[in-house]
């Protein structure tokens, strides 16, 4: 969702920035930015502040931030091409699901005022990152967060006695590196739209970043559960895990959802 579908990572460095200069220290540089990226809340936190060496307790900047965010998530707009992009999606019949490092409180400050645009995503399609379903300490870059949300379309599925969808057949879209590694990790096929910034800290890393590989995985955490023939979630599933290979077909970068190439992926419309 952040820096994907909507403009909410340009907002997370305003707001950080703001506490930043507060205390005399300077703005957020991307080579810090682009590890938070993605990830859990808490998991960014620890980076963060690993950095910052801000002259505060946690919880006063958490209660600063939290203030800055609920004044500005609710301006946030989708980003070029999102809204035809949906749209077009979801009049295909192309199941569709949200998955989202952001908790619940902050989703509703960047999605209520946004009703049009992810009403695409029905309720029970929406995993957000403090569902109790998803681990501790399993959130992106681990793939269990894409592969619930796979699991919750297959649900409605499995109810209907419709044919299941495996994680080969999926397509992830993401703006982070970590969201990129997760998507990989889950056997899935990966659209990479990063941020012009984030873009040009990875210049010359680009396939690594494709290959899932840009920032090191757990690789024996998952290759276990495949080898149990099950995915992070408890499913059965055809997927052979992951075993990514640079240049291997199965991600590729785009600067922006405007003109989205649907056929590409096989998806008619």
């Amino acid at each position: 969702m952040d820096g994907l579908l909507v403009d909410t990572e340009d907002i997370y460095t305003k707001c950080n920035n703001v506490i930043l200069h507060e205390y005399g220290k300077p703005s957020l540089p991307w080579k810090i930015k682009a590890q938070l990226q993605g990830r859990p809340g808490p998991d960014a936190a620890e980076i963060f502040h690993a950095w910052a060496q801000l002259p505060v307790a946690r919880s006063a900047f958490t209660t600063k931030q939290a203030a800055l965010q609920a004044q500005f998530f609710p301006t946030t707009q989708p980003l070029p091409g999102v809204p035809l992009l949906l749209k077009t999606l979801k009049n295909s019949n192309t199941h569709l699901a949200l998955a989202t490092s952001s908790h619940a409180t902050n989703y509703r400050l960047k999605s209520t005022h946004l009703p049009h645009l992810f009403s695409a995503f029905p309720p029970s399609r929406r995993v957000l990152g403090d569902d109790p379903r998803i681990p501790k300490g399993r959130g992106k870059p681990a793939p269990d967060i894409y592969l619930l949300a796979l699991e919750c379309i297959n649900k409605e599925l499995r109810a209907k006695g419709e044919a299941l969808i495996y994680p080969e057949e999926c397509l992830v879209f993401e703006d982070s590196v970590p969201g990129v590694e997760a998507g990989r990790r889950a056997g899935m096929r990966v659209v990479w739209c990063p941020h012009p910034m984030l873009l040009k800290e990875y210049t010359g890393r680009e396939r690594e970043v494709l290959a899932g590989v840009a920032n090191g995985t757990d690789q024996e955490v998952d290759d276990a559960l495949c080898e149990a023939g099950l995915n992070a979630t408890g499913t059965k599933g055809r997927t052979n895990g992951y075993h990514s290979r640079m240049d291997d077909g199965w991600a590729e970068m785009v600067t922006t959802l405007e003109g989205f190439d649907y056929g590409r992926y096989g998806i008619q419309i």
